[in-house]
């Protein structure tokens, strides 16, 4: 007897995946998660493989892991996948002293970000 299962968040035809706690900030990945929103998985997944931005590497992971899911766990179709979301929020930031002139120091930031892909399954248009 233990406590009802929470319900699932979202729709029975979504899978998502979550990636925390990448060093990047989150400005810089907005950049790359804007290239993927809206787009067929295959497209995304394409446009990521030639990307210059060093982030992508793990932008791609992520969708592939989102892709997985929807395959494994939610029994969707991969090939009618899109990715329906993908937005980034803020994780911790780590403050560092930079040694200045004249006995000062200033401080350096390096912020950290998280991401969170959501793919459904559309039926094809024929």
């Amino acid at each position: 007897m233990g406590k009802p299962a929470n319900p699932r968040a979202l729709a029975d035809n979504e899978a998502r995946a979550v990636a925390r706690n990448l060093r990047v900030s989150p400005q810089k990945l907005n950049l790359v998660a804007q290239l993927i929103r809206g787009k067929k998985v295959s497209r995304a997944l394409a446009d990521l493989e030639f990307s210059r931005k060093r982030i992508a590497v793990d932008v791609r992971k992520t969708l592939q892991s989102a892709i997985a899911n929807a395959e494994n766990n939610h029994d969707l179709d991969i090939d009618d996948l899109v990715v329906a979301e993908a937005f980034v929020g803020k994780g911790l930031v780590m403050k560092r002293f930079h040694a200045r002139a004249r006995g000062r120091g200033t401080r350096i930031e390096k912020p950290f970000a998280n991401l969170t892909i959501v793919v459904r399954e559309t039926p094809a248009t024929a």
